[in-house]
């Protein structure tokens, strides 16, 4: 460990704080689960709920984690300890610090998968209106041990050289040339979709409510996932918040990355339905939706080699985005709290990763019968992350700034130093998070966990 710790990095700029904690909340819960979960939970109504979810549970978490790694200046663990001193709340931090390494354990592997997928459609290795055939192309992949380790490797590589090169010159800077092109990848190939002859079936399934499609299981569904695509709950929103200008003014950052992310997923949804029902699949494919059903639907189109290519650029640089933040977080931990240079912290967050994250590779193929819990690895840490850790630690975040760190401290923070005229938004605010968030992530922990 090297004791000369350089002074503390940060963002830049306004855009770049606003790049950045989006790029983290964008990911492939946009492109891959939120397509997924609004095909299999009735379409519209299940978008509605979502919405709602996330202007009640995911904004205040990432309101409340941005204040808190403000004021700390520092890393998830070190934040509590600062900000909590001689008290157990440490422990809020070390579930986030550990979320963010098993969700990175695990969703390295499906990132690589996209990479894969770039190379595949390139190539024609995955054009045919046959989802057998698309079916059996994935089925290569995951099951080949040797693909899924090298894929999930370049993916990490990949990462570890944007950490490298630190906050402003690496994420910042990364996120800033990044999201422009997702979006303008998005509008193209939803263009193309909504185009499409019987698009507007598509249409109406994404913004048409039929609330008798809707159960209450579905509820529930959306309120966890407005947990995973924002990214709070796992210290992420703690260390980019910790990076903040004095100046940033957080509840209007937090509102727009929560609208955008919003926009993004619609997006998704604009480029994939309509295509879907364009060409007499069926939307309730569920994971599958995005290597295999995806496949087949671009091949069936006129030109849908190129679209099918674009489509999986997007993808990957949307999980881009969302890995930075991932892999920033025990970095800032071994770079804070150990006292290691950022390179000798990424190098052994690397390692580490490709370490433990091979077994999640390895899920599907050379370590299949081998489970924990009844879950094979790559499941056990989707379960743990989904249902454990990330609402634990979103409930006790928002128990922290409602009944520990007090509504003083948080106007002063939010309304940055009383600089902001924004005091009604910052009482709204710490009502819903000290009383309506905890109760609304209790629910889902409990749900997650089989008691509800």
């Amino acid at each position: 460990m090297e004791n000369n710790v350089k002074p503390r990095a940060g963002f830049g700029t306004a855009i770049g704080v606003l790049a950045a904690t989006l790029g983290s909340a964008i990911g492939l819960g946009n492109i891959w689960k939120f397509p997924s979960l609004t095909g299999t939970n009735g379409g519209a109504a299940f978008v509605l709920v979502y919405i709602l979810a996330t202007l009640l549970i995911g904004l205040p978490v990432m309101i409340s984690e941005h204040a808190l790694g403000r004021k700390a200046k520092a890393d998830a663990i070190t934040t509590f300890r600062k900000l909590a001193p001689g008290s157990a709340w440490w422990l809020v931090g070390v579930a986030g610090v550990l979320a963010a390494f098993l969700i990175m354990a695990f969703y390295t592997e499906v990132a690589g998968w996209v990479f894969a997928y770039i190379v595949k459609a390139i190539g024609g290795g995955i054009l045919s209106t046959d989802p057998e055939v698309t079916s059996a192309a994935f089925a290569n992949l995951i099951t080949d041990p040797t693909q899924s380790l090298i894929w999930q490797w370049v993916v990490l590589v990949w990462v570890a050289g944007i950490i490298l090169f630190g906050v402003s010159k690496g994420i910042e800077r990364m996120t800033k040339r990044l999201l422009p092109l997702l979006f303008l990848l998005l509008v193209v190939v939803g263009i193309r979709s909504i185009t499409l002859p019987g698009g507007g079936e598509g249409l109406t399934f994404l913004f048409k409510p039929d609330f008798s499609q809707l159960t209450w299981q579905s509820v529930l569904i959306a309120m966890g996932l407005a947990f995973f695509k924002l990214s709070v709950g796992m210290g992420t929103m703690i260390t980019y918040g910790s990076y903040f200008r004095e100046d940033q003014n957080i509840p209007a950052t937090a509102a727009r990355v929560m609208l955008a992310d919003v926009a993004v997923s619609l997006l998704a949804g604009i480029a994939i339905f309509p295509a879907v029902f364009a060409y007499g699949f069926e939307p309730t494919a569920g994971p599958s939706l995005l290597f295999i059903t995806i496949p087949a639907v671009f091949s069936s189109m006129p030109g849908g080699s190129i679209f099918m290519v674009l489509f999986f650029i997007l993808a990957a640089i949307a999980a881009t985005g969302a890995m930075l933040s991932l892999f920033e977080v025990p970095v800032a931990f071994l770079n804070e709290r150990c006292k290691m240079s950022r390179k000798t912290a990424t190098l052994v967050t690397f390692a580490l990763l490709a370490l433990v994250g091979s077994t999640a590779a390895l899920s599907n193929s050379s370590m299949a019968n081998f489970k924990l819990l009844g879950k094979t690895m790559f499941d056990l840490f989707d379960y743990a992350t989904s249902n454990v850790l990330l609402p634990v630690g979103g409930l006790f975040i928002c128990l922290f700034v409602g009944w520990r760190w007090g509504y003083p401290q948080v106007k002063a923070e939010l309304t940055n130093g009383g600089k902001l005229n924004n005091e009604r938004i910052v009482r709204a605010f710490f009502g819903i998070a000290k009383i309506v968030t905890p109760v609304l992530v209790l629910v889902v922990l409990l749900n997650g966990l089989g008691l509800f």
